[in-house]
């Protein structure tokens, strides 16, 4: 996708951290845009940002969760500017701890959001960008699904994200081949971002009531929430940053998109051992004490 002046971008979780991000940027390059959050207050002063510089936006609350409220977002964005060029699935949430000790319901958030979310912003939009290109013989589209570093490495004490991470990656590439397949004029794109200064290590704060915790989180939860906002909050590429990078790919056609380029040599440790057959390394080989004062803070 070369062109992004008049073409309408549409973010989940576009009120705060990367979609915010991605949505400063979107208007900059003159897009219309199209942003979905569960934070109403939050959305409304994005929104009313992005409308004093010029922008043209739709905001809508949309708990991606939900097939049909993505589907009114679809719809929605369709009556106000009659087609899409860009999506961003990016709504994300976190739940740590010990995997066995996540509740039914940290899975059902989690993977609703960060798995379900992008399920159906794929299921829906890819095929909306294909009939809107049957419309365009110009037309060029995109799709970058928000996964994480976690979706190529596994972490203690991140089971749920991880799990969730993993399938997005697998999900987007298999999306980019059957793009592919077709020979649509869309393309795909995987963001993985590591530590990013942004609200994630904070997203219980808009946790449904329909998965809320319904008991004291355990030592373990506790000591990976501590270990992550020390770990987001001293990250040192931003998420204006980090939608500068995404822009510059999706501009390039460039499928893996990420923050760190440095931490893939972890990734390339852990295939390696897959391709071996060995079994998976210590994650804390360079950094032991990270692992001493995780153990420490588990056992209060």
């Amino acid at each position: 996708m070369k062109n992004f002046q008049d073409k309408v971008a549409v973010i989940t979780g576009g009120a705060s951290g990367l979609g915010r991000e991605f949505a400063k940027r979107a208007a900059g390059l003159g897009m219309k845009l199209v942003l979905a959050d569960v934070q109403q207050d939050a959305l409304d002063a994005t929104r009313a940002e992005l409308e004093g510089e010029g922008a043209q936006v739709l905001a809508m609350i949309c708990d991606v969760r939900k097939g049909e409220q993505v589907q009114a977002l679809a719809d929605a964005t369709m009556a106000r500017f009659g087609a899409v060029h860009l999506v961003f699935n990016n709504a994300g949430v976190g739940s740590g701890g010990l995997i066995w000790e996540n509740s039914e319901a940290d899975w059902e958030w989690v993977l609703g959001v960060n798995l379900w979310g992008v399920i159906h912003g794929v299921r829906i939009f890819t095929k909306l960008m294909l009939e809107c290109a049957k419309q365009d013989p110009q037309y060029e589209g995109h799709i970058v699904n928000t996964a994480s570093m976690a979706g190529l490495l596994n972490a203690p004490t991140m089971g749920v994200y991880n799990v969730s991470k993993h399938a997005v990656v697998s999900l987007s590439e298999t999306l980019y081949q059957d793009l592919q397949l077709v020979e649509a004029p869309i393309g795909a794109s995987v963001l993985c971002p590591y530590f990013v200064p942004t609200g994630i290590s904070q997203s219980h704060r808009n946790r449904p009531e329909d998965v809320k915790m319904t008991g004291g989180p355990t030592a373990s939860q506790k000591a990976a929430q501590a270990m992550t906002v020390k770990a987001v909050e001293s990250g040192k590429v931003s998420a204006g940053d980090v939608a500068q990078i995404t822009f510059d790919a999706i501009r390039d056609g460039q499928f893996y998109i990420y923050s760190h380029p440095g931490a893939l040599g972890n990734v390339g440790e852990r295939m390696d051992e897959i391709v071996k057959g060995v079994n998976p390394g210590d994650p804390y080989k360079a950094a032991p004490h990270i692992r001493d004062m995780l153990r420490a803070k588990m056992k209060g």
